[in-house]
């Protein structure tokens, strides 16, 4: 099998599944660990950050960064799945949506709120995707989540049109949020496309398209991001080889050594001294470092 390791930035194209991508690169590139972070709709495009090799190791970093969008909502129609790919349930007429009353969504929709996912989501039920279930006509109750909107801007398109762009917390529902300001005017909506645009500091303009994956020669270099280049939102810290050693080890007592956090719950990367390899990952608890994973 390869040695790939690393983050692969894919530039996902409309009408796979990101499962798919992950299963035409890992048949490919010949990996035997791969991942996706922030799964993509099929109808969806966009960033989609892989964890090839040992980049798997640091996932669990990279999802709680926040992800940016654009997309397009159609006002006056409302769809079971709360996207285009839905049925039809509901037709209404769409209202007059100036500057002002646009002004007055992204002000009520912006910042911390709580939602629902949708029945039509890849959450599971006792091991079965809520989508599966949603399909059999069956609804669960579904646990809310506090999410985070972000530098939301709404325009019309058109008399029954919106774009929009947005950042936001991981966990959020962008169908959702469209259900919601259909909702809010009175006429409902869906949403009609959506382009992750970012994840973190990850641009789609650095991702490689889809496409060309599936014609790429393996003896190729991968544009991959090394484990350290992908955490570097992360504040570093250096540390001795003998550190580094006891570290790999489990040692967390070397630890207390360390300069205090700067934030509350702080998490930082830990590199050698001599070669700037990432060591470890820790985070602050309870007033003290302690090790979250160890390479």
């Amino acid at each position: 099998m390869s040695r790939l390791n690393g983050i692969l930035l894919v530039d996902k194209s409309e009408g796979c599944s990101s499962a798919e991508v992950v299963r035409v690169v890992k048949r490919k590139l010949a990996v035997d660990k791969i991942g996706h972070i922030g799964t993509l709709d099929p109808f969806a495009t966009g960033l989609l950050p892989l964890c090839l090799g040992t980049g798997t190791k640091i996932a669990q970093f990279l999802t709680a960064q926040r992800k940016t969008y654009t997309g397009t909502i159609r006002l006056g129609i409302e769809t079971e799945t709360l996207d285009a790919t839905g049925t039809i349930t509901r037709t209404a007429p769409v209202p007059p949506c100036g500057p002002e009353i646009l002004r007055e969504l992204q002000q009520r929709f912006s910042g911390e709120s709580w939602q629902t996912p949708p029945m039509y989501s890849a959450l599971k039920r006792q091991g079965i995707p809520l989508y599966k279930l949603a399909r059999d006509g069956v609804v669960v109750e579904r646990e809310a989540r506090k999410v985070m909107i972000e530098e939301l801007t709404l325009v019309q398109t058109g008399e029954d049109t919106l774009s929009f762009s947005l950042s936001c917390s991981k966990g959020t529902y962008i169908r959702s949020l469209a259900a919601d300001f259909g909702t809010a005017l009175g006429c409902g909506a869906h949403l009609v496309t959506l382009r992750r645009t970012a994840c973190g500091r990850f641009s789609v303009s650095q991702a490689l398209p889809f496409s060309l994956l599936s014609d790429w020669a393996t003896e190729d270099p991968l544009p991959l991001l090394s484990l350290t280049q992908a955490l570097r939102d992360y504040r570093a810290i250096a540390v001795s080889s003998e550190t580094a050693e006891q570290l790999r080890h489990g040692q967390q007592e070397v630890l207390r050594d360390l300069p205090n956090a700067e934030a509350v719950d702080e998490t930082v990367r830990l590199l050698s001294l001599d070669e700037g390899e990432l060591v470890a990952m820790a985070e602050w608890r309870q007033g003290r470092w302690q090790l979250v994973r160890v390479f």
